[in-house]
């Protein structure tokens, strides 16, 4: 699912990830030569002290100690004890010099050839390197060049423009304020994409159980969109979906162009017991959508699923009738049912619907085997509205609330 344009994001990913690992790693030793400069001077230095302090010790007269400050006079009695004690006085002393200088050179060695590893070997030290805020590490022009193949490549997977530019400007500033850490350059850019495409899949937003329990009954919902995109299977679903609920509801055939299309949806009503309001072929679907929901009412049904013709959204007269439909029931939802397949002639077919009736939510149908995947991020987005539902499948439970976390997992997957 959504494969094309995983296909096309991931290749995206690669090379962004690609240029931000080897700008970062000659970055390195900009900031990493600086403090190994400071660090060998520190440390020379110390160690240059230390050396001057002992071998000005050993070159010092014998008279600053006091063991070479007796003078022996010849006529003074020196006891053989006390001149064995002083003689080796002077030599632990002498010992403890020697030690202390070979010590000292030693770890002046140490030091010299640890800095001077860490000299050969600073551009693959695993350091943690924090992106500074005021630091791009992607200058604009080679980011510019990654987004335009995106678009070329989002284009090519039915993804509208107006999204391509809402995903292209979100991806800029989540790259200013994003942190890199080196080895760890892809995980951030896949969340940076991940935020991108969250805002574009829930821009608007509807809960719509808390809208089946808010609102005053009989709730009705009136299903628009073009022949073949699977309108009358989605109200099917749906009247599965609020039975499953505890929901009472009642479908109005409200095509009436098509008598096959009032023979379908008497079909599946009986298949999930539902009742059907229907005219014969050819009657005015107002009436049909006006019966309905007056029995609705004195039945006590909470729900009105009204269907109504698929029509072509460049048909000025039929999308007049839309209209007349809308002033007779007078809905409190109307729902665009797409087709994925459609691509981006399901966007435009959005579009239109919302001129003439104003749209509150979209279903998008054939998902399970949308090649490309770009309508499901454009229909939505490009009307401002949310997309309640997908369908999945053709049983009746194969129509499911939309979840953009769902949407965000499967084109990130490894699948």
């Amino acid at each position: 699912m959504f494969k094309f344009l995983k296909r096309n994001i991931k290749k995206f990913e690669d090379q962004l990830e690609s240029e931000l690992e080897q700008s970062i790693k000659e970055d390195i030793s900009e900031e990493q030569e600086k403090d190994i400069q400071v660090e060998t001077e520190k440390k020379t230095s110390k160690v240059a002290k230390r050396i001057d302090t002992i071998e000005n010790h050993q070159d010092a007269p014998h008279t600053e100690h006091p063991v070479h400050e007796k003078i022996v006079e010849p006529e003074q009695i020196i006891q053989p004890a006390e001149t064995l004690r002083e003689e080796r006085r002077r030599q632990r002393f002498e010992a403890r010099l020697k030690r202390e200088k070979e010590v000292d050179k030693q770890i002046g060695k140490t030091i010299e050839a640890e800095l001077k590893h860490t000299l050969q070997t600073r551009k693959s030290i695993e350091k943690t390197l924090v992106k500074d805020a005021k630091k791009s590490y992607i200058s604009d022009e080679k980011l510019d060049d990654f987004l335009w193949e995106l678009e070329i490549g989002l284009l090519e997977s039915d993804v509208a423009y107006t999204v391509i530019e809402s995903l292209k400007n979100d991806i800029k500033e989540e790259l200013k304020n994003a942190s890199f850490i080196k080895g760890n350059v892809s995980d951030a850019i896949e969340q940076v994409l991940k935020h991108a495409i969250s805002h574009v899949l829930q821009s608007s937003t509807l809960d719509f159980n808390e809208f089946l329990k808010e609102k005053e009954k009989p709730i009705v919902i009136m299903f628009v969109g073009v022949n073949g995109s699977g309108k009358t299977l989605s109200i099917a679903k749906m009247a599965t979906m609020l039975k499953k609920q505890h929901y009472s509801s009642v479908m109005a055939a409200g095509d009436t162009f098509r008598a096959g299309a009032i023979e379908q949806l008497g079909i599946h009503a009986d298949n999930i017991g539902v009742k059907i309001v229907k005219h014969g072929p050819g009657a005015d679907p107002a009436a049909v959508a006006y019966d309905a929901i007056e029995h609705a009412k004195a039945k006590h049904k909470d729900v009105v699923l009204l269907d109504t013709a698929g029509r072509m959204q460049t048909n000025v007269n039929l999308m007049d009738e839309m209209a007349k439909i809308k002033r007779v029931a007078q809905p409190d939802l109307i729902l665009f049912v797409g087709d994925s397949l459609a691509g981006n002639d399901a966007v435009e077919q959005a579009k239109r619907f919302n001129e003439i009736v104003g749209i509150d939510g979209v279903i998008l149908t054939k998902v399970d085997t949308d090649a490309k995947g770009g309508s499901a991020l454009s229909v939505a987005y490009t009307i401002g509205k949310p997309l309640l539902f997908i369908g999945m499948g053709q049983e009746y439970e194969d129509q499911i609330p939309f979840d953009a976390q769902w949407m965000i997992n499967n084109i990130f997957s490894n699948n």
